[in-house]
């Protein structure tokens, strides 16, 4: 935001210096980001009069000109530019002026003595037109400095507002601002409202009401549509950044730099019928201003008349219905658009308007019908004419919900006390409606200000205005509570801890991934989508980890790291599930691992090999012995269906280990398949840990079963028939040896399992060990027809 100091001044005008200024600008937010004068101080460029103008007898492009400057004496001063005349006003720097590296003297041009220089707008500093002489108008006062004149005595500030402020974008908003931080009293110009005595209206609609709030509009004829801008406005609309480039797009402009509320003026005799407000429609189009053609998508928001749209709302107005130097008659518009309604839509067009940014921060709704006004008399002032009756059409405004600011909430969260009084001044001075409530405030936001919702925005304008400096620095004191620690919980810091001691690395991912990655490793078919993704390759939210782990397996084998092992913790994000009835989405904590290549760093006392499903799923059981996890045959397309198994706590699916399926391996260029899992977190998390058992001073016994059965049959199977019959004094069952060979039959293994058997009371009898022994065997034989081996 650039505007000029000067015209600021005209409604505010603090009685600070300029560092002091820009000190208390900053540091309530409102960041300057440079401040620079306009341009050097002119004292001896005058305004003159070009008296005379003669042909130079030694060059056809050189003039001489008797000029008359107010000095009491008629100069003679030699110039080259095409546009000087007699009778002209126009700007003289006398001798000893320096302009630019120039310093001018009386000098001899081509055998003409010359005592002076005419000068241009580029010359001066003032613009970039070098095409000939700055022409003044001719009442400009004889002998005037131009510095006074054009009030050149001014500075031009650049602030770098945050997106929440963009009720700072006008002058009005930046005196408001420097009013409530300084204390002084904001004057705003006065005006009057014009007489309506055209019968002219085009009536206005709002078909959809998710894209205006209001819409005010009115008809305007020009008596002088060629009337020149006033110097003033043109030297305002210059500093505040913007060209100047026809009287009534001059005067829309100019309220929006005084104001904040962006105007559009149409070609009134190009419009047909009624203006209506609506999303765009399939396949429309439309011409902008700068000449682009656009096609329009159905959450654009377009003004269209009977022929179809002729502006894109909040944005830019449409080539066809645009106003030009021969245009008598205007419909002037102002209205308030949503923020959400125009956000993002013009940098999806690649079009930057000084309306849409504007809009996209929220403009003020309360002063739309001022706007229209102000536009109107200024019009009218410059071009003459006639103005009709406002018409107009209302939706939905926002609402402004009253909010209770607690003092004792102001002094906890400021850790100082601030009397009512001054809150109160502050946030009035603001333009918020305060109602005393006891002790506190009821306090409501202004039109302006749509980032103050809730009781902690309040407390920090008044944090903000009354000046963090102020605010004196206090040492907290708060109790420091030590939460309780469970000893028979793990927590996560526990479990990336182990992972580490496994050989593990720890990574972090982005929770936006890659849509791609959801169709190959997810069975979740629509992941959420991500509406504005900062790249192309963020566009969904992961509802797995092994999208992460994979990226960073190839980064690490694109660096030549052939040994990887990594895993990550985090949230996924599952979409409610309409066949359920669950429209909820739910955020479960997982942890997933990766790990490729040798199974251990190469070295001379261990024979290479690469990694396999039996060393993570060792892994796993280390860390997470507690938990008792089982793996069972599951099956899961992103995994190698031969070489995977699901993982189950207490019946429970929490996940998949396994080998990274062949066809995936293959579209990822991986040399090899890495071994990968992924559970549930929290379920293991709250298993207990802490499980005392008391030691045995007796003796324990081991007793062997070799048992010969099917090769469907899985040897957890037989480990879990084994454990619900066992008794107490059973302190282990392990398999210890398979094995598969031509004497046993086809299809047929043979599997030993090792018995442990102790009594905490006792010792045991053989009689009660061989119990035990036959009940076990008896077990296999029943649930499984197992073959007992001797």
């Amino acid at each position: 935001m650039k505007f000029s100091e000067n015209w600021l001044k005209t409604w505010v005008n603090p009685s600070l210096d300029a560092a002091d200024f820009v000190h208390k600008l900053t540091m309530s937010g409102l960041e300057v980001e440079a401040r620079e004068p306009l341009v050097p101080t002119f004292d001896t460029v005058v305004v003159a009069r070009v008296v005379e103008v003669a042909q130079h007898p030694n060059a056809d492009r050189l003039k001489v000109c008797n000029v008359d400057a107010g000095t009491g004496e008629i100069l003679q001063i030699v110039c080259g530019a095409p546009n000087v005349v007699a009778g002209a006003m126009v700007p003289c720097a006398l001798v000893g002026t320096t302009v630019g590296d120039t310093l001018i003297k009386s000098s001899s041009l081509r055998g003409i003595e010359s005592g002076g220089m005419l000068c241009s707008a580029q010359e001066l500093g003032l613009s970039s037109d070098a095409t000939g002489l700055l022409l003044l108008p001719q009442d400009a006062p004889l002998g005037l400095a131009l510095s006074s004149y054009f009030a050149l005595d001014d500075t031009v500030t650049t602030l770098k507002l945050t997106p929440n402020r963009g009720d700072c974008l006008s002058i009005a908003g930046l005196a408001r601002e420097v009013g409530a931080l300084t204390g002084e009293s904001v004057q705003p110009p006065q005006f009057r409202y014009v007489t309506t005595t055209l019968k002219d209206r085009r009536p206005v609609t709002i078909a959809d009401r998710d894209t205006c709030g209001h819409y005010f509009g009115r008809v305007i004829h020009l008596s002088n549509p060629h009337a020149a801008t006033p110097m003033w406005m043109t030297l305002r609309l210059e500093r505040g950044g913007l060209r100047p480039i026809s009287p009534v797009v001059d005067v829309t402009n100019y309220v929006m730099l005084e104001l904040g509320q962006p105007l559009h003026a149409f070609d009134n005799d190009k419009l047909s019928g009624a203006i209506e407000i609506r999303f765009a429609r399939e396949n429309e189009s439309l011409r902008l201003l700068n000449q682009q053609e656009i096609q329009l998508a159905e959450d654009m928001v377009v003004i269209v008349d009977q022929s179809g749209p002729v502006a894109l709302g909040g944005v830019m107005g449409g080539d066809d219905s645009s106003v030009t130097n021969e245009t008598r008659r205007i419909f002037l518009e102002a209205a308030f658009f949503p923020p959400a309604a125009i956000a993002g839509r013009a940098r999806r067009l690649g079009i930057s308007s000084d309306a849409a940014y504007r809009f996209e921060r929220g403009v003020d709704f309360g002063i739309t019908e001022r706007a229209l006004e102000r536009a109107t008399q200024l019009v009218i002032e410059i071009c003459g004419g006639e103005a009709g009756a406002l018409t107009h059409a209302v939706a939905d405004l926002p609402a402004r919900l009253p909010v209770l600011l607690r003092r004792l909430r102001i002094e906890r969260i400021l850790g100082t006390k601030i009397d009512a009084v001054t809150a109160r001044k502050v946030l009035t001075d603001l333009g918020c409606v305060c109602q005393p409530v006891a002790d506190d405030l009821m306090v409501t936001p202004p039109s302006h200000r749509f980032d103050l919702a809730i009781e902690v925005d309040f407390i920090e304008e008044i944090a903000r205005v009354i000046g963090y400096d102020e605010i004196p620095a206090t040492a907290q004191n708060s109790a420091a509570i030590l939460l309780p620690q469970p000893q028979d919980k793990r927590t996560v810091a526990h479990i990336t801890q182990h992972f580490a001691d496994r050989d593990y690395q720890e990574i972090l991912s982005y929770s936006f991934v890659n849509a791609d990655w959801e169709r190959d490793f997810s069975s979740v078919k629509d992941p959420i989508q991500v509406l504005n993704p900062i790249a192309e390759q963020m566009g969904v939210m992961r509802t797995t980890l092994l999208g992460g782990l994979i990226e960073t397996l190839k980064f690490n084998l694109n660096r030549q790291q052939e040994r990887v092992r990594i895993f990550e913790i985090g949230r996924c994000f599952i979409p409610g599930n309409a066949s359920s009835d669950s429209f909820e989405t739910t955020q479960p904590h997982r942890i997933a691992g990766l790990s490729y290549g040798n199974r251990y760093e190469e070295q001379w006392g261990e024979k290479a090999r690469l990694v396999d499903y039996f060393d993570v799923k060792s892994d796993l059981e280390s860390v997470f012995h507690y938990a008792k996890l089982q793996f069972k045959r599951v099956e899961n397309s992103t995994l190698h269906p031969g070489r995977s198994a699901g993982i189950f706590a207490d019946e429970r699916l929490l996940g998949y280990l396994g080998e990274l399926h062949p066809r995936l391996c293959q579209q990822y260029d991986l040399p090899s398949a890495p071994i990968v899992f992924e559970l549930d977190l929290d379920p293991i998390l709250a298993a207990a840990i802490a499980q005392y058992r008391e030691v045995s001073k007796f003796p324990s016994v081991r007793r062997d079963i070799a048992v010969v059965v099917e090769d469907t049959i899985l040897s957890q199977q037989l480990i879990d028939a084994l454990h619900s019959v066992a008794p107490d004094s059973v302190q282990g069952i392990e398999l210890f040896d398979q094995y598969r060979g031509e004497n046993l039959g086809p299809g047929k293994k043979s599997l030993a399992f090792r018995v442990v058997m102790n009594d905490t009371e006792k010792t045991l009898t053989e009689e009660e060990i061989e119990k035990i022994d036959q009940l076990l065997k008896q077990t296999l034989v029943s649930l499984h027809q197992a073959q007992l081996r001797s």
